[in-house]
């Protein structure tokens, strides 16, 4: 396997070069150090994703400074490259139109079998709408990473076995709450912004419980959640949704076309994480 990895490597590098790509994403968690060789253009970024690099290795950060961190998950390589490419577009690292490399693999057989060329804004199957591109001026990009990688989470694990289906509203909070209404007592009320921090780490068993309540989460810009179990009043007419689509799809994406919010849907019958803006579905990352 290692005459595979040396050859995709290569390769993949020279493509890069003959199509004057601005970013290469690898994903190395099939590779071994020593087998780690790539021949890159300087006009081209390296962009490493892993998700065995959980901590802040100063050798792994000298290494490669632009990363991407994904959740220990099972994904497969389609969804890989959409997550990935998900956390490139809102953190910047890559923008509309740049050309860009995606090398993957197995990390079980610890082989590389898989290379893309995409151009982003123009790879339906990946990113559907250009409107992924302005999530950053909207939400905090490390808030809207840490609750994308929560919805995986929740999507592929589900809550004791069972599958949870919920929807995340991220941002504009103020107008949100203004076009929603409270189905429960809110269980968030009352705690300090703090604790109740999609960034903090503790606060994860807390929403994988109350995601099997109806209604939504509704989390500020700077990730404060604001509330759960909330009704979301505002629907998008059904001919803009893709078929087979529920109530939670609708209401999504009808929030945001009334508002600046981002909502990242999971359906619970399929598994499937859809991520809306603008009324419009930006990205949907499979079930593996």
């Amino acid at each position: 396997m290692k005459t595979l990895n040396k050859s995709m490597l290569k390769n993949a590098g020279q493509i890069a070069k003959s199509i004057h790509a601005q970013a290469f994403f690898l994903y190395l968690d099939p590779l071994n150090d020593e087998e780690f060789h790539l021949d890159l253009p300087k006009s081209c970024e390296l962009i490493a994703v892993t998700k065995k690099h959980r901590g802040v290795e100063e050798d792994f950060l000298e290494k490669f400074p632009k990363h991407i961190i994904l959740p220990k998950i099972k994904l497969g390589r389609l969804g890989l490259m959409k997550l990935a490419m998900a956390y490139a577009i809102s953190t910047k690292l890559v923008e509309i139109g740049d050309k860009v490399i995606f090398l993957c693999g197995t990390s079980e057989l610890m082989t590389l079998d898989t290379f893309s060329v995409l151009e982003i804004g123009k790879e339906a199957e990946i990113v559907t709408t250009k409107n992924i591109a302005g999530i950053s001026d909207q939400v905090q990009p490390q808030v809207f990473e840490a609750t994308l990688n929560l919805a995986i989470e929740l999507a592929v694990k589900g809550r004791e076995g069972k599958p949870v289906g919920t929807i995340f509203v991220i941002g504009d909070d103020e107008r949100v709450m203004q076009l929603s209404k409270q189905m429960i007592i809110n269980p968030f009320k009352g705690y300090d912004e703090e604790e109740r921090n999609i960034l903090n780490p503790t606060l994860k068993e807390t929403i994988r419980e109350f995601a099997a309540l109806d209604g939504a989460f509704v989390v500020s810009s700077s990730g404060t959640v604001i509330t759960a179990g909330r009704y979301l009043g505002a629907s998008a007419d059904s001919t803009d949704i893709a078929r087979g689509l529920g109530s939670r799809h609708l209401a999504a994406a009808g929030i945001t076309s009334l508002t600046a919010a981002i909502a990242i849907v999971i359906s619970e019958s399929t598994g499937d994480v859809r991520i809306f803006k603008n009324g419009e579905t930006l990205m949907e990352i499979e079930k593996p």
